[in-house]
């Protein structure tokens, strides 16, 4: 079976040199390669254009495709994107916790964060490709495995649920400790290095056993992600402009919400929760096809209602920190 897309060469094209354009921009013009605080307001404002080019981006596709396919196809893909980046946004918020607690754990300095996501973003942006890549040719070779997605998301809600608010131990983490038993690390930071050569040796510094775990973790995270997506969606275009647009905006929002993520404790059962509809929803594709539109609204009201009942929890003072 051929999947469906709406993706043309030079829509392709264009996307991706718009997304190399704006990496360069951050790398080489906005201060990306020198270590820099970013304060709240800086976040706020990243945040909001991120945002704000994904609801442009989101315009002009329907706009074009208006123009092109018509305006019931434009309606739906502009939808299925609204839906899929709604769900690729939330989920994201789960990878702020994670790097939070890394960074917490590691004690790295806020100038040297932001340099660690840069990179952990490039990372991503590859993996999240290769992987939406091959999704979408496991959906349309053996559509069948949808409802393996199904199952999967189902099963990592409830665990989630079940593990919302239990604190993992990153002393007991493979990864870690494969890095610490096998390259050399130097007992401190060497600015924002990642390695740094000292009689004829190549050392490795904290910095890159942070950016390590970053990796990995979005590794963990995308294979949830990816999935729920394509619950909503089954066009490689729309599954990967939506991923990458929300992907591109996680490094703002970290840095927006690091402060205030024990205010947002309830927000992981939100999460558990859209991965729970989302995986059902694709189960009973063959029975009932919720309508995109409802979708997206439950999806928002979930978030919604999480996010408020956090707020309202913590409304007295801020809940202890589950991070080292």
């Amino acid at each position: 079976m051929e999947l469906a897309t709406v993706g043309t060469p030079a829509l392709w094209a264009g996307f991706i040199v718009f997304v190399l354009a704006m990496l360069a921009l951050d790398l080489f013009v906005l201060g990306g390669r020198r270590a820099h605080r970013v304060t709240a307001k800086e976040a706020l404002a990243w945040s909001a254009a991120w945002v704000a080019l994904a609801l442009a981006f989101n315009g002009l596709l329907w706009w074009h495709l208006d123009g092109t396919l018509g305006r019931e196809i434009a309606d739906a893909r502009a939808l299925e994107f609204l839906a899929g980046y709604l769900i690729e946004k939330s989920l994201s918020v789960d990878n702020i916790f994670v790097f939070l607690m890394i960074f917490s754990y590691f004690a790295v300095p806020p100038e040297y964060q932001r340099r660690v996501l840069l990179y952990g973003v490039l990372g991503a942006i590859v993996m999240r490709a290769a992987m939406i890549l091959a999704g979408a040719w496991l959906v349309a070779e053996f559509h069948w495995v949808l409802y393996l997605f199904g199952l999967f998301l189902v099963a990592t809600g409830f665990k989630m649920l079940v593990f919302a608010d239990k604190a993992a131990d990153l002393e007991k983490n493979p990864a870690l400790k494969w890095m610490r038993r096998h390259l050399p690390v130097t007992p401190a930071f060497e600015d924002e290095k990642f390695a740094v050569v000292k009689d004829g040796v190549r050392w490795f510094t904290p910095l890159f056993l942070v950016l390590m775990l970053i990796e990995t973790s979005d590794v963990i995270f995308a294979v949830d992600s990816i999935p729920a997506i394509f619950a909503v969606t089954t066009d490689p275009f729309i599954v990967f402009t939506s991923n990458i647009f929300a992907i591109m905006g996680l490094r703002a929002l970290y840095f927006l919400l690091a402060d205030l993520a024990a205010r947002f404790h309830l927000l992981k059962y939100g999460l558990a929760l859209v991965l729970v509809f989302v995986g059902a929803k694709m189960l009973l594709a063959e029975f009932y096809k919720v309508p995109i539109g409802l979708a997206l609204a439950v999806v928002a009201i979930i978030l919604a209602a999480s996010v408020a009942a956090s707020l309202v929890a913590t409304r007295h003072g801020k809940r202890p920190s589950l991070t080292p």
